[in-house]
């Protein structure tokens, strides 16, 4: 896959995002908008990613700062930067030619890492449409008594699970304009199971 690679999100991949949003979840009332998604990314451009492929969008993935047991209202832009000690995996979304490849996976352990090395205690998501069944084996506890806005639609379920401390980083280079890494672990996925659809608000898999 040596036409894959990860890197930050930039203003000229916009129009990609939203073009991978929409397929996403649109059909099921959970799409968001423009505004709402640059401003989760405004929040925290630092954990915010892209895959690119073949000179093209391939997938993107936001996080950002958040309370545990709160996350974003679909239906609300940020107001601003969020103090936490929790990182939010609020959407992760590979195209559907690119699922079934464990990518999705490799975005998702890559944030994982880099929460541990930033010292955040705890990632947590917000499962949508039954894929709760794709989070727990990651080690995503379920939290049925968490209230989640209305936007996430009737069968959404917060989810989270702890961070353990960080070891040595295993980092690989990311291509940004500048210097950063992103620690990822490479584990293939069916594509029953592979996270990939768009998570964390909207977790899914693809």
């Amino acid at each position: 896959m040596t036409d894959l690679s990860i890197r930050l999100l930039q203003e000229e991949d916009w129009d990609g995002v939203v073009a991978l949003e929409e397929r996403a979840y649109a059909a099921s009332g959970l799409s968001e908008g423009r505004e709402a998604l640059r401003s989760r990314h405004r929040a925290s451009p630092d954990t915010c990613f892209v895959l690119e492929h073949a000179g093209g969008l391939g997938g993107y993935l936001l996080a950002l700062p958040y309370p545990l047991f709160q996350c974003p209202d679909l239906s609300r832009a940020e107001a601003g930067g969020v103090r936490a000690t929790n990182m939010h995996l609020h959407d992760l979304v590979v195209a559907e030619d690119l699922r079934g490849r464990g990518l999705a996976h490799r975005m998702l352990r890559g944030l994982e890492e880099t929460a541990r090395a930033r010292g955040y205690r705890t990632m947590s998501l917000v499962a949508v449409r039954g894929s709760q069944v794709v989070w727990a084996p990651l080690g995503y506890r379920a939290r049925p008594e968490i209230g989640l806005p209305g936007s996430y639609g009737p069968e959404a379920l917060y989810m989270a699970m702890p961070l353990s401390p960080a070891a040595a980083p295993a980092t690989i280079a990311v291509a940004v304009p500048a210097p950063t890494a992103v620690a990822a672990v490479v584990q293939s996925l069916t594509p029953s199971t592979d996270p990939s659809l768009g998570f964390p608000p909207r977790a899914e898999v693809g």
